[in-house]
């Protein structure tokens, strides 16, 4: 097993727009050839585009690219600058007199970090994908993950900055990768070592702290979290999946989530991951499910270690 560029999985381009100074961006995953696509919802309070067309049940097969954007509900919005341009470029499900460009998306919520009326729109998420390349995507303080921060239970105050990562591996032909913007309510841990890397800190802001604990102290309180959170993030593969087995191992790749947030998958996070396959090597489904769950939580990992400190914030390299 080897570390691989995500991109280096043939047909995917990602590309990145944000607004530094507003604190929100979005990041595009465009396979204009089309990909078979699934997703899993798990988190209390999602904000998402075009999920239930990819219910087995429903009729169409393959997407043209995934959005994921800040912003909460409004930068859903985004979604429609990657329908243009791939309208523009003639690709999209046929339906006779037209072309509708299959775009999936789900938002997180940025809107504390800088100025809550900027939000990704139709103009930043063209401009993602006039920016989507086949390089290695930048990580940390870049598209999604712009405003994206962790440790949010006891408020702004004690909250860290987060990003966005990308980690993917090879074994023989196969490659697997996620990409993920982390705005969990809870904290981030190495998923090697168990060690706390970003969180919420403590009443000194000298260190980090436990949200677990935190809330355990509090269980009988009516705080209200809703202030910012939800972590959305891709698996891609080039293995040969149905639509079926893309949903499965979007259930499955949850668990890259549990092993590096804790806690994960709060009524106060709309945690979401979508999968892509793009490609014909085939592949038994469990050990893709081991491997996804493997990159989603290095992906989480690497989020908030390419982070920087940002508007106020410190940030997992402040305390390494």
């Amino acid at each position: 097993m080897k570390e691989v560029n995500i991109t280096e999985i043939k047909g995917i381009k990602i590309g990145h727009a944000q607004d530094f100074i507003g604190g929100s961006g979005c990041t595009v995953i465009l396979c204009e050839k089309g990909a078979y696509a699934g997703v899993d919802v798990r988190g209390g309070g999602p904000a998402s585009r075009e999920t239930e067309l990819l219910r087995p049940v429903n009729l169409v097969e393959q997407i043209h690219g995934v959005m994921l954007s800040g912003g909460s509900a409004y930068g859903l919005d985004a979604g429609s600058g990657a329908m243009k341009y791939l309208e523009e470029k003639g690709i999209g499900f046929d339906v006779g007199v037209a072309v509708v460009p299959i775009v999936c998306g789900a938002s997180l919520f940025d809107l504390v970090v800088g100025d809550p009326k900027c939000r990704p729109d139709l103009q930043m998420g063209y401009e993602a994908c006039k920016n989507a390349t086949a390089d290695k995507p930048a990580e940390g303080n870049v598209g999604a993950g712009t405003g994206a921060t962790v440790g949010k239970f006891l408020g702004m105050e004690y909250m860290m900055k987060s990003g966005l990562g990308t980690y993917a591996v090879q074994i023989g032909d196969l490659i697997v990768g996620a990409i993920v913007a982390v705005n969990a309510l809870g904290d981030v841990v190495d998923v090697d070592t168990g060690k706390r890397l970003a969180g919420i800190l403590n009443r000194e802001k000298t260190t980090l702290s436990s949200t677990e604990d935190t809330m355990y102290e509090e269980y009988d309180s009516s705080r209200n979290v809703f202030s910012g959170n939800t972590t959305i993030g891709c698996v891609i593969t080039n293995a040969k999946l149905t639509k079926s087995q893309a949903n499965k191992l979007a259930s499955v790749a949850h668990n890259g989530y549990a092993r590096a947030i804790r806690p994960v998958h709060t009524m106060a996070d709309g945690d979401t991951i979508f999968v892509l396959s793009t490609g014909n090597v085939e592949v038994m489904p469990d050990a893709v499910g081991a491997l996804a769950t493997q990159v989603m939580a290095k992906a989480i990992n690497r989020a908030v270690l390419e982070a920087e400190p940002a508007y106020g914030l410190k940030a997992a390299r402040d305390f390494l």
